[in-house]
């Protein structure tokens, strides 16, 4: 068994998960979203993607791979394509339904995209992974790279709080909490699924929290 803490550098180098993303690849997940690409077409123009990005990782000396999420819509948002009881719908949408539509709409005003464009997966059922969120793509990162990989996943506090939305999610859950204990048993499935996988790390992103620190408010609206 590999020990992490001695087979790596002691500054190893990373990315934070994401990367940039080229004109061609935002056509294509358009053209995906509208029905226009089939999904086969889209992942074998996607695998090109990938490879592009750990070979630019590689030649930058990187010592841990990510694949840049390039398949992804965004950074949680993807999980709708993974996860029954989830439906992605664009803030434009929820404007009507969210709890406090004053703070809703202040908030709009202080993003730097339209709101038709932002997209959050929203609970409308019980939740159950469909497939693995991530394993197809960790699978084809070390078909590419002999260097460790990481695998980000947006954390279990970001999809609770982005993904309850009262109107839609409060009759197949009732309660906020309770749907936070079927988001963190699927993120638990799937980092044993990653584990035995052979991923070398997992890294569970949680940008909200910041928010919560500095703010103290934990009760307000976010998406991201």
């Amino acid at each position: 068994m590999k020990n992490l803490c001695t087979d790596h550098p002691p500054f190893a180098v990373t990315q934070v998960g994401s990367w940039p993303r080229s004109e061609e690849l935002l056509a294509a997940l358009r053209e995906r979203r509208l029905g226009r690409m089939s999904e086969e077409a889209f992942q074998k123009f996607a695998d090109g993607e990938v490879e592009r990005c750990i070979r630019i990782q590689e030649d930058a000396g990187v010592d841990i791979m990510v694949d840049g999420e390039i398949r992804r819509d965004n950074f949680y948002s993807f999980i709708t394509d993974k996860v029954e009881g989830t439906r992605l719908m664009s803030l434009a949408e929820m404007l009507d339904t969210v709890e406090d539509k004053s703070a809703f709409e202040e908030m709009l005003q202080t993003l730097d995209a339209p709101a038709f464009a932002i997209r959050n997966p929203t609970c409308i059922g019980k939740l159950n992974r469909r497939e693995p969120l991530a394993v197809r793509e960790l699978e084809y990162v070390r078909t590419l790279t002999d260097k460790p990989v990481k695998v980000s996943l947006p954390g279990p506090y970001l999809l609770t709080r982005a993904m309850w939305v009262t109107a839609h999610t409060r009759d197949a859950y009732g309660d906020k909490p309770v749907m936070a204990e079927d988001v963190i048993r699927i993120l638990r499935e799937e980092l044993e699924d990653l584990a035995e996988a052979g991923a070398d790390f997992v890294q569970f992103d949680e940008p909200v929290l910041t928010e919560v620190v500095h703010s103290g408010d934990s009760k307000r609206r976010t998406f991201m």
